[in-house]
Parts: structure tokens; sequence; C-alpha cells
């Protein structure tokens, strides 16, 4: 275990205690009903935790944060954050999970409802047990802190076990947790009003939205998981045929989301773009290449002009996919050039699709970067001087401007070495004069 993992445990435990701390120093009477209310939602809090969905082989996924939120609307004191490191514990304990890994989870989310019940009372926010009306910007603050707090802590230890940027693992977590995150806002009020308005009742009456909302995570996080290992399983099956390609589509990919990024994109736009350029090569899979990627000898006219078609028949099989549908032209135009000289159709400018503008540039990064029978990877400065030269000729030189002249250069550079591990050398299936794979 690195040593910069346990001082983040560490820290984390420490500012959990703090802010535990803090509730216990500026404790408020009480209100009635207090153990009840605790009972409750920590009770299912627990059994939410007991019925988590693995999502991967570190992580498990749970609808814990509804019912505890509730619990910290409704007593909004230090006996709540008591209530929830009693049922973590005894999580922790059933699940057998290492140590660290225990100390961190059970810590960081006392401390994320810690704050969020100091932040909820900092703006005016009181028990939900009293008769008052509840604060709607205390609420709104204090979910956003919960939130925004949680993925946070997670993204830390994520990122220093991966040795990733912070704010990357950051927005890969939360892609695709952010609808949820929005829809469930509203989610810990009902069960803490039901709770208010059936008390003991209102506990049972918790079991069937739970489970329902739980189903719904759980189905969604499945599809979303079928669909990424079909495409995985596709560009596997298309390396499998070249050897020396291994890992070219998941570079491409990375390359491509960085250079999207350079550009401004969403992370929406980005995750659209990562797919297309995951899928970019898919129509190698036909019979018609296999004997040609195989092939250790420069290719014939001949044999080039089959090799040419492959990104209408990845187009082709790309469109048989509906919600894939609107990359198809992303991966048809992927070998176009700005100056119209690319194949399919020549397309020159900005009649390309800017996703193939992209996917264009992230492809030949990639050809210029690994081992070749003719030559050795090039360098960051020889890759930057070569981007420059055909800036306006084989590239669109806006690109070209946003990712040589920014900060994302920097980032290409540490994704190409962290790639130059894996990378595979490559038999001579293109002219030397070319880089670009194709």
């Amino acid at each position: 275990m690195p040593s910069r993992i346990r001082i983040y445990v560490g820290t984390i435990l420490l500012a959990a205690i703090v802010a535990t701390a803090a509730l216990f120093a500026t404790a408020h009477t009480l209100p009635g009903q207090w153990v009840s209310a605790i009972l409750c939602m920590v009770g299912w809090g627990l059994v939410a935790q007991a019925l988590g969905h693995q999502t991967t082989g570190a992580s498990a996924g749970s609808i814990a944060s509804i019912p505890y939120l509730a619990a910290a609307f409704l007593i909004p004191e230090w006996q709540c954050i008591a209530g929830i490191f009693v049922a973590e514990s005894i999580i922790a304990a059933f699940k057998r999970r290492p140590l660290i890994k225990s100390v961190f989870n059970v810590s960081q989310l006392l401390l994320v409802v810690a704050l969020t019940i100091l932040v909820y009372r900092a703006l005016g926010g009181t028990s939900m047990l009293g008769n008052g009306p509840v604060s709607v910007l205390a609420y709104c603050a204090a979910i956003a802190v919960f939130f925004a707090t949680n993925t946070l802590a997670v993204s830390g230890a994520v990122a220093i076990d991966q040795g990733k940027p912070v704010m990357t693992v950051w927005r890969a977590n939360t892609r695709g947790a952010m609808v949820y995150d929005v829809l469930a806002i509203p989610l810990p009020y009902f069960f803490a009003q039901l709770f208010v308005s059936k008390g003991i009742v209102g506990a049972v009456m918790l079991a069937a939205p739970l489970l329902a909302i739980r189903q719904v995570f759980r189905t969604s996080w499945q599809l979303e998981q079928a669909t990424q290992d079909l495409l995985q399983l596709m560009v596997k099956a298309i390396e499998a045929r070249d050897p020396y390609t291994s890992g070219h589509s998941q570079r491409v990919q990375a390359y491509s989301i960085v250079i999207g990024r350079a550009h401004g994109l969403s992370a929406k736009a980005c995750e659209r773009l990562g797919k297309a350029a995951l899928l970019h090569d898919v129509g190698k899979i036909h019979e018609m290449y296999a004997p040609i990627l195989r092939k250790p000898d420069k290719l014939t006219p001949e044999e080039w002009e089959i090799m040419r078609t492959h990104p209408e028949k990845s187009a082709e099989l790309v469109s048989a996919v509906s919600h894939l549908r609107d990359i198809v032209p992303a991966i048809r135009h992927h070998h176009e050039n700005w100056d119209g000289s690319g194949y399919p159709t020549g397309l020159t400018g900005g009649e390309i699709p800017l996703f193939s503008r992209i996917i264009a540039i992230a492809d030949t990064i990639d050809a210029m970067t690994t081992d070749r029978a003719y030559r050795t990877a090039r360098t960051l400065d020889q890759v930057r001087a070569e981007l420059a030269r055909m800036a306006g000729h084989q590239f669109d030189p806006n690109l070209c401007a946003a990712l040589l002249n920014g900060p994302f250069f920097v980032r290409l550079g540490q994704s190409i070495a962290a790639n130059n591990a894996t990378a595979n050398s490559l038999p001579n299936p293109v002219s030397p004069a070319v880089l670009r794979s194709a």
C-alpha cells in the first residue's frame, strides 16, 4: 500500500473527526422521535448498503445516500453521525474489506455527512421533525455539498492509487452519474417527510420505493456496462487479427479525448467522441482485411485500395447499433484530410465532421509515437513539429493550434508516456512516407 494512500486516508479520517467534533460542540436540543428517526433512516441505509451491487472490481453502487441524507435532515446533529458510523462499521465487518479501505469508506462518508449538516445548519436549516418550513436554500446547498465532497473524496483516493489527475478521475466518475444525482435531489426530502407524517409505519412504507430505486440504478448500470463490454469485445476481435496494433484503438480514444478537451468540448461530447474513436477501425473485422493486416511486407496498390474501404465498413457496422448512429459520420470520415486529399469522399475543411478531424489527429499521433519496423517511435518534440507542419493540409489548423498552444499538449505527452510501456511494434503495412495508420 503506497504511503500516499495511507496519508490521504489518515487526512480524511482526521477531517471526519474534526467535523463531527464541530457538530458535538454546537449541539442543539434533540427533537422528539429522534431515536426512532435515526434507527429508521440509518437502518434503511444499512439495508441499502447490504443490497449494493458491484460496479467494478474495486467498487460497488448503492442508494444508501438517500436514507442517510434523510437522517441528516431529520436529526442534523452529531447523533446522526454516530448512527451512520455504527451502520457502516457493521457493513465493513460483514463484507470483510481490507482495513485501509474500510477506514476510508467509513471516514469519508462521516466527513461528507458532517459537512452536509454543518452547511445545512449554517444556512438556517433545522430538523424536519419540527413544525417549521424547510429552507429550500439550505436543503439544496446541503445536497450539493454532499454530492460534491463525496465524489471528490473518492476521486482523490482513486487518483492517488492510479497515478492520474484528480479532475480526470472526477470527470470519469461523475459523467454517467450526474443525471441520477440530479434526479435524486428531492428523494431525501420525500423520505424524511414520509417518516414525519407516518412515523414507524413510514419506515415500512420505505421498502417499496427503496427497492424500486435500487433496481433502476442497477439496471441502468448493467445496460451501460453491457454496451461498454460489447464495444471492447468488437475492438479486441479486430486487434486479434493484427497483434502488432494491440491497444491502438484505446490509445486513439485517449488521445482524441485530450484533443476534444483542448478544443473545449463538453464532457458529454467527449464521451461520444471517445466511442467514435474506439470504433473507428471496427470495419477491419471483415475477413477481406485479414490477410492484408497480417502481411509483413509493403502493401501493393490493390491492397491499399482494399484497406481504404475500411472507414465505410466501420460506419456500416456501427450504424447497426441504434444508439451509436450519431457517431457514424465521424467514423466514416476519419481518413479525410483538411485539404481534400483524403478518403473515402474527399471532403475538405469544415465539411469534415469535427469528431473525424479530431480522430485523424489522434490516429496520426499514435502512428508516430509507436515503434515501426522502419523507425522507432518519434519524440514529443517531433510530434509537435509534424502536427504544426501538416496543419492546414492534413489536419484542421484550429484543432492543432488548440492542442499545441495550450496546456493539453502536456497532458497528451503524459498519456503517450503511460501508453509507451504497453505499445507493441508494428510491421510495415504502410509506406514510410505515410504517418497515419491505414
